[in-house]
């Protein structure tokens, strides 16, 4: 059965990589394409949007006009158009991959009551190297254990509106988790002045905004004669599209729930 997919925030970066990702991808097509309300390109037709010549798919302004046309929504788009979408799909039944970052916690909260009844695939990051990264961080850290300090630093491209990106910080999540640390505790987010020594248990997040980087990521693990550094860096944001389709495609047969890429890749 093939799974049909919408895409919100069609004409950005990522929703034009998403588009050819579904393109590329088997077992999916692309049924429906979102843009906001005011957009100049509603009406376009999304396959030349993204470069790939036309596939018949207009690009539409609201959200209910189209949702008896997808099973599938991917959104990458910022928190307030993503609850908005949450809302709308909760209320219909349509399952939900969403790769936004950046939400408090009351938009958190919200999230989940509009959601409470669909299958969602949420997370920070879709690129499969990523999500084995938390693997492998989840096992340094187990072996490292307390006798490091850790060290998180990510960078990404100067339009990037959220810092630390969600990637950094689920990547803290998941070494904190392991050494059984509160990430809200032990979380520092910058230095600056006296701050005297390193407390062991800290976790450290620097951020580096700058260019077109699409995204790095390292931690470090370090140790006295020392350092283990677990690293990803992306060159393309198809990395990213084609993990969100795996996801949309494995999420068609699940039921309601909360999943992650991990649940996904199997690694849960």
């Amino acid at each position: 059965m093939t799974t049909r997919i919408a895409v919100t925030g069609a004409a950005g970066r990522m929703g034009k990589t998403l588009i050819e990702a579904i393109a590329l991808a088997e077992g999916c097509e692309l049924t429906a394409a979102l843009e906001r309300a005011d957009s100049s390109l509603i009406g376009a037709d999304a396959g030349e949007l993204a470069g790939l010549g036309r596939n018949g798919v207009s690009i539409a302004g609201d959200i209910n006009a189209v949702i008896n046309d997808f099973d599938v929504l991917i959104d990458f788009t910022v928190p307030v158009a993503t609850l908005a979408n949450a809302k709308a799909c909760g209320a219909a039944g349509k399952k939900m991959v969403i790769g936004t970052t950046g939400f408090d916690v009351e938009q958190k909260a919200q999230l989940a009551e509009y959601t409470g009844d669909i299958a969602v695939c949420q997370a920070s990051n879709f690129s499969t190297g990523v999500n084995l990264c938390f693997k492998l961080l989840e096992m340094a850290a187990g072996v490292l254990g307390d006798d490091v300090d850790i060290e998180i630093v990510e960078a990404h491209h100067r339009h990037k509106i959220d810092a630390p990106s969600g990637t950094a910080l689920s990547m803290g999540q998941v070494v904190a988790d392991t050494l059984g640390r509160d990430l809200k505790k032990v979380a520092v987010y910058g230095r600056e002045g006296q701050t005297g020594a390193r407390e062991r248990d800290t976790i450290g997040f620097a951020t580096v905004r700058g260019g077109d980087v699409v995204g790095d990521h390292t931690v470090s693990f370090f140790a006295e004669g020392e350092r283990v550094e677990i690293t990803h860096k992306a060159s393309s944001r198809m990395s990213f599209g084609r993990g969100a389709v795996r996801a949309a495609n494995w999420l068609a047969d699940q039921g309601a729930g909360r999943y992650d890429m991990r649940d996904v890749l199997g690694f849960s």
